[in-house]
C-alpha cells in the first residue's frame, strides 16, 4: 500500500516562508541597519524575508 503525498517526510517540502517570526524580522532589521538598541519589539516593520 502506498503512502499519501501529504504524508511524506518534510525534507522533500522546500517551500519558501513568506512568514517570520518576530526575533527573525528583529535580526533582519538588525543586518539591513535599520535596528537602533532603544527599539520596541512590538509594532514592527513589515519586512520581505531573505531570497
Amino acid at each position: 500500500m502506498s503512502q499519501h503525498r501529504s504524508l511524506k517526510g518534510s525534507s522533500t517540502i522546500a517551500a519558501k516562508r513568506n512568514v517570520v517570526k518576530r526575533f527573525e524580522r528583529v535580526e533582519l532589521l538588525k543586518k539591513r541597519g535599520q535596528w537602533k538598541d532603544d527599539s520596541k519589539v512590538i509594532g514592527l516593520p513589515k519586512t520581505k524575508p531573505e531570497a
